[in-house]
């Protein structure tokens, strides 16, 4: 899993693996190359609206596949709210601080 790659990194990959490192936050493939041709963010609130305004998009279907997927995380409800909500903390735990990790 991609974890703690930074936005710099992220905005850098390849489109492949940008695909796959957002396809892992969301399990909606096109979701995931939506969001990765949209690149390159100039922060993270422009990553995560753009996040957000695509998950609305969804279809129901496509909704309750993400569900399905990450199933085995606790949800309150299966609405794109919490979906957003469980997004977010899969991008920020993909991109790591905000602060950024030290170099060694």
């Amino acid at each position: 899993m991609h974890r703690g790659i930074g936005l710099g990194r992220f905005n850098g990959l390849p489109r492949g693996r940008a695909i796959h490192a957002l396809y892992e936050c969301c399990c909606i493939v096109t979701w995931a190359a939506t969001l990765a041709d949209a690149r390159p963010y100039p922060d993270r609130d422009a990553l995560l609206s753009k996040a957000d305004a695509e998950l609305l998009a969804l279809s129901g279907q496509d909704v309750d596949r993400a569900f399905e997927a990450i199933a085995h995380e606790p949800v309150s409800s299966r609405d794109p709210g919490e979906l957003a909500r469980i997004t977010r903390e899969r991008i920020a735990g993909m991109l790591g601080p905000a602060e950024g990790y030290p170099e060694y």
